[in-house]
């Protein structure tokens, strides 16, 4: 009887020639099996019959060498208790002159005379292993360029190619076992089912599965782009809009058809496999030359998420190198590029058809006024999600030159979201990326687009132009992954009921917005909830709330030791990452940079980083603003107070928030704020920052030359710029007074405002006057129902409003909010903003009234002296003086 016990595997009965050419083959081929133990999936006492995708010599030298090396049954031994002289088939036969087979049969007869062998015997069972082979999956750098082109794909390639891919890419070769599958569990689950109709169920189950296995390995089969197009201009909605067309512009059908042709063209994917790997075998040359490292964080969780949705990547965009990378590390790391929305200015003669081979389709980036455009489009989007192809987007709409996250433009959102719910076939996941860099390629001409000049058109002319960046050296780059967001859980909550009441493909719930913008919001606190912080961050962070950009060595070292005491241990998530470097190891790496310059002294070294350098930094310390919020907010409640309680910094705490969130995208309701304040007063207690008295009930800091307020206030320069544009915005409304300005011309008195502003004080922060910012802040306002639009389109405010400028008073300086009420246009001059004089404190009031008495008289009594002129030649801390 057969010995069918993984233990000690049949001797392989194979005929002579087979094992000559196993020998000669097995110097070009290195096997490395998935799982490495695949006898552990057997069952002892069941023979074994292995099925492979496809039918091939090679493959059958090859599954005959894995499972001898492995310790399973050979493959081309007799089948037990059937007439098969070989213990293996193929679900897919190649025609061929070579071997003299039987092409009369059918590739499911094997499957067939299993059925009828085990029909007579009810004790009897044979276990069915799935064997998938790939050779050449991910060539390396060191493979060649042939090499990536005989890479395995979708193409049942003859016998030449197949042996070029083994001479080429052997040593790289995979043999997938899959769970083994009990015949007689099938059959008695089938019921009176007939042989016949069984044998074609378990091979089209067969085939699914290898399917599915192929599409995980090297991606789905959209290598024929047609498919796809016909696909979009046979949906109901595109004929339905072709006809609309036709109708409205007086042309025939034909004529119509043809727009939308040409529509669909232009935007479609043309995906190729050898393009990808090509791709992959440059790109790994071209980031070696650019950067000293590319981290993946939490890609684990993320590949462990993934299997059985489909997969939206939502990166935030920093760089055009963003696609670029994150298709490669992907690629790289095995799992499948995903189809990337691109706008359509980077559809340029050559380049252009090779990003469509690698993935991209184009869209343009605005749908109005082409409602056929629209629907294609949205029809393209829906078909990708129908074929379960991973897709890649920038909710931001385009890169931030700011190094904040953008306010998300839900287009994309929306067409995914009603494309699952016009067929819910697959649950939706959608994944957060954080991309980190050290330096931008495009770091110059951000400055000059926030500088007001005119946004430069890309172009192959100005790609090749653009070559002489890459003669410099970038840094590390990171991409993290956030946590995943299901679609699922956001639809449920929002309508229970959502199943049955978008059945129909124009069904527009009104719960979809809801939806659509709270799933947005996710997606942006959850990339900063993964952000990674590296050594330029913190040295941006540093040396940036300084006048001059400049620190004594000693004073850096201990400012940087500070913020990452307090990111590891009041920790914003489990996903955030923190540079290893000590100190030390962040200024030298900054100097290596070129970031920061040392300045040789008698008494002391000092760090500083010249002007154009800081205005670049900025935007790496705005990549980690966030982290950096509660912080700065409880440092910026000292920044003119000696002394303040507790409760005090927590109700304004809860009154800025709304507006803090809304910009930084941070995680918290109010109340979760609010524990994150008390966990850093705490800290800072602890570090000696802050001072507790009265039961902790009052905190107070040192006095100005002190190094401990030195330390707070350049934490809280990191965030004062947001209040003095919050500022700025409240002030330009209540001194104009309502029904005066609407919301675009507050907009624009903000912005010219922060402008002068910047000018004036020489700041180096260009989003200082970002208008998006403004936008934004005005928004919020709005939603809060503390201002709101008249019938005439005009601004009107709530008192709550005039509470704020007075709760200013506790953050800003005099000199800045004089400074700030002067520049502001507006019809009231020069003078300050009016306010009611505050109600007297009776007698008996708690000590935190009397507390906020004793602030509003510190104001009145002196100024701080940061906002005095600095040519005195003075050391770093001496102008922070009280």
């Amino acid at each position: 009887m057969l010995n069918t016990t993984t233990d000690t595997p049949a001797r392989s009965r194979a005929p002579w020639w087979f094992n000559l050419a196993g020998q000669l083959l097995e110097p070009w081929v290195r096997i490395r099996r998935d799982p490495a133990e695949p006898a552990a999936l057997l069952q002892a006492g069941a023979p074994v019959c292995y099925v492979i995708e496809r039918d091939g010599f090679s493959d059958a030298l090859i599954l005959e060498r894995a499972c001898r090396e492995a310790g399973l049954p050979s493959p081309m031994q007799p089948l037990a208790g059937t007439r098969r002289r070989r213990s293996v088939f193929a679900l897919a036969r190649r025609d061929g002159w070579l071997f003299g087979r039987n092409r009369k049969r059918s590739p499911n007869e094997p499957l067939g005379q299993l059925v009828r062998s085990l029909e007579g015997d009810p004790e009897r069972d044979i276990q069915i292993v799935p064997v998938s082979i790939y050779v050449g999956r991910a060539p390396t750098r060191e493979s060649g360029w042939f090499s990536v082109l005989f890479s395995e794909n979708w193409v049942m390639v003859g016998r030449f190619r197949r042996m070029l891919a083994l001479l080429l890419n052997g040593r790289d070769t995979v043999v997938h076992f899959s769970t083994p599958v009990s015949l007689r569990a099938v059959m008695s689950e089938s019921g009176e089912i007939r042989p016949e109709r069984l044998t074609r169920k378990i091979a089209r189950v067969l085939r699914t599965h290898f399917r599915r296995i192929r599409a995980a390995v090297i991606g789905p089969d959209l290598s024929h782009r047609r498919t796809v197009v016909d696909a979009v201009l046979n949906a109901e909605p595109v004929r339905a809009a072709i006809n609309a067309t036709a109708a409205k512009e007086n042309i025939s059908q034909a004529k119509a058809w043809r727009k939308a042709h040409d529509l669909v063209m232009e935007i479609a994917a043309d995906y190729s496999h050898p393009v990808v790997r090509s791709a992959s075998f440059l790109l790994s040359n071209f980031w070696n030359k650019l950067y000293d490292g590319i981290a993946m964080h939490h890609f684990d969780k993320a590949r462990a998420a993934a299997p059985g949705h489909e997969v939206v990547y939502v990166p935030c965009h920093r760089s055009h190198t963003d696609y670029l990378l994150m298709s490669y590390q992907l690629h790289v790391s095995g799992v499948v590029v995903p189809h990337i929305a691109a706008g359509v200015n980077l559809n340029l003669p050559v380049i252009g058809p090779i990003l469509r081979r690698g993935g991209a389709f184009f869209l343009r980036r605005s749908f109005k006024g082409n409602a056929l455009y629209s629907v294609v489009f949205n029809e393209y989007v829906a078909q990708l999600i129908d074929r379960g192809v991973p897709m890649e987007y920038f909710i931001e709409g385009g890169r931030s030159r700011t190094g904040r996250l953008l306010a998300p433009r839900a287009g994309m959102l929306v067409m995914t979201v009603r494309a699952f719910l016009r067929a819910p076939r697959r649950p939706v996941l959608f994944q957060p990326v954080y991309i980190g860099y050290e330096k931008l390629m495009e770091g110059k001409s951000y400055i000059g687009e926030l500088s007001g000049k005119p946004k430069e058109k890309e172009s192959l002319l100005g790609l090749l132009r653009g070559l002489k960046v890459l003669r410099q050296r970038y840094g590390h780059v990171a991409l993290s992954f956030g946590e995943p967001i299901e679609l699922n859980p956001l639809l449920d909550a929002a309508a229970s009921d959502w199943r049955q009441s978008t059945a129909h493909p124009d069904a527009k719930p009104e719960w979809l917005g809801r939806v659509v913008d709270d799933l947005a919001e996710r997606i942006q606190i959850n990339i900063n909830r993964a952000a990674d912080v590296n050594p330029i961050n913190l040295l941006a962070l540093a040396l940036l709330a300084t006048p001059k950009h400049a620190m004594a060595e000693n004073d850096l070292l201990a400012q940087l030791e500070l913020m990452k005491a307090l990111l590891e241990e009041l920790p914003y998530s489990d996903r955030v990452t923190l540079t290893s470097m000590d100190p030390a190891g962040i200024i030298a790496y900054g100097e290596q940079m070129g970031w920061i310059r040392r300045v040789r002294h008698p008494l002391g070294d000092v760090l500083v980083t010249e002007d154009e350098q800081a205005v670049l930094l900025s935007y790496f310390r705005n990549n980690v603003l966030h982290l950096m919020a509660t912080a700065a907010w409880v440092a910026c409640c000292f920044l003119n107070n000696r002394r303040m309680s507790r409760a005090s910094v927590l109700r304004l705490g809860r009154i800025i928030y709304p507006f803090i969130q809304g910009e930084l995208f941070l995680p918290w309701d109010k109340d979760g704020f609010c524990k994150q304040l008390q966990a850093t007063i705490d800290f800072f207690v602890r570090r000696g920052l802050l001072e507790a008295t009265g039961d902790g009930r009052v905190l107070e800091r040192g006095p100005g030359q002190d190094d401990a307020a030195y330390q707070l206030k350049i934490i809280a320069r990191s965030l004062i710029q947001a209040f003095e544009r919050y500022y700025i915005t409240i002030a330009a409304l209540v001194k104009n007074g309502p029904h005066t300005l609407t919301a675009a011309e507050l907009e624009n008195a903000c912005t010219l405002t922060a402008q002068r502003l910047s000018l004036l004080n020489e700041l180096s922060a260009p989003e200082f006057f970002d208008k998006a910012l403004f936008r934004g802040f005005i928004q919020k306002l709005r939603e809060s129902h503390i201002v709101w639009t008249d019938e005439a389109g005009k601004l009107d405010y709530d008192r709550a409003l005039e509470d704020m400028v007075r709760d200013a008073r506790v953050i800003l300086a005099r000199e800045v909010r004089h400074s700030i009420l002067k520049i502001t246009p507006g019809g009231d001059g020069d003078r300050e903003v009016q306010l009611e004089p505050a109600k007297p404190i009776p007698a008996d009031a708690s000590s935190e009234a009397l507390h906020e008495r004793h602030v509003a008289a510190e104001h009145h009594a002196h100024a701080p002296e940061e906002t005095k002129p600095v040519a005195e030649t003075q050391g770093t801390k001496d102008l922070f003086k009280d």
